[in-house]
């Protein structure tokens, strides 16, 4: 069991448009097919990204701001939860400002492996790998890496290669579109054996079954989760509690390995809700769906479409 809580002074650049800029909240097992990234992100400039797809699976949450486009004047609005299968297409990515000052817009993100077992390149190895490649002589201008050479690519391939020494595979995608989820239009449902605690489902996906659900404990009221083959990760959303000894507040975040019980809290005077994503093993098949693909990289001038990264 971990817990981790927000601490506004730690944030990291890691992203290729140099105006995202991250607060690592979550990591998983580097080289494992569940491994993960679980951030917030906190907009300070506009922003774009052309049309892309990866090869890892990722869940956003917009909790400040409709800042994210997921296809043409497509928005991904704040407070909907969107899940974007590995292998799919989308944007081109838009955020502008708009009414909000730098460094308000905020959103959680979980990128992770997918159930076609490529599982999803670390942090570190995407630092060590960047650094190694501007030694040798690269550079990195946005979201593309030109070679000592003079040839320009899309950056975050040069480094999924540069890592593990071979060309990305994309599994094609088990969905035809991101699915967008509005929490607003989900029924609050009791948990059963959990007086005064309710739920809401939103969906599971693939055949890993990963899924995601809000949880609410009413004031004073205690729920224990439990489950024994999925690792959990909560979030605070609102109000306050405890957990094993530990204070909740807003951007709290917890994560429960299989088999952890985690027993949460609300203080008697207010209402504690969490965001729970459960994240069952990857079980990769002993013959996979013959669906798979090679993608060549693409030219200058042309459009970007495949990635590897946020």
């Amino acid at each position: 069991m971990q817990i981790v809580h927000y601490d506004d002074d730690n944030w990291f650049k890691d992203h290729p448009s140099g105006v995202l800029h991250f607060q690592h909240l979550l990591r998983g097992e580097p080289g494992s097919p569940n491994n993960y990234m679980y951030v917030l992100a906190r907009q300070v400039g506009e922003w774009s990204m052309p049309r892309h797809r990866h090869n890892f699976e990722q869940i956003r949450i917009p909790l400040v701001g409709s800042n994210t486009t997921y296809g043409p004047k497509v928005e991904l609005k704040e407070g909907q939860i969107g899940y974007f299968p590995e292998g799919l297409s989308y944007g081109p990515q838009e955020s502008p400002l708009t009414d909000l000052k730098p460094g308000e817009p905020l959103a959680l993100a979980l990128q992770f492996g997918g159930s076609s077992g490529y599982g999803f390149m670390s942090i570190e190895q995407r630092r060590q790998a960047m650094k190694e490649l501007i030694q040798a002589g690269g550079t990195f201008e946005g979201p593309l890496y030109v070679s000592p050479e003079g040839k320009r690519q899309w950056g975050l391939n040069t480094v999924w290669e540069h890592v593990f020494g071979e060309r990305l595979k994309y599994p094609r995608p088990r969905y035809n579109h991101p699915v967008i989820a509005d929490p607003r239009r989900f029924n609050w449902l009791p948990v059963d054996g959990a007086k005064g605690v309710e739920h809401k489902y939103m969906g599971s996906f693939s055949e890993r079954g990963v899924w995601i659900e809000m949880v609410k404990l009413g004031p004073g009221a205690a729920w224990t989760s439990a489950d024994s083959g999925a690792e959990r990760i909560l979030t605070v959303l609102s109000g306050e509690g405890a957990a094993h000894g530990e204070d909740l507040r807003y951007m709290t975040t917890l994560r429960a390995d299989p088999g952890d019980e985690l027993t949460l809290s609300a203080t008697d005077t207010s209402e504690l809700e969490l965001i729970l994503i459960g994240l069952p093993p990857v079980v990769v098949p002993q013959e996979a769906s013959e669906e798979y693909e090679v993608d060549p990289d693409p030219s200058p001038g042309q459009p970007i479409h495949v990635d590897s990264g946020f």
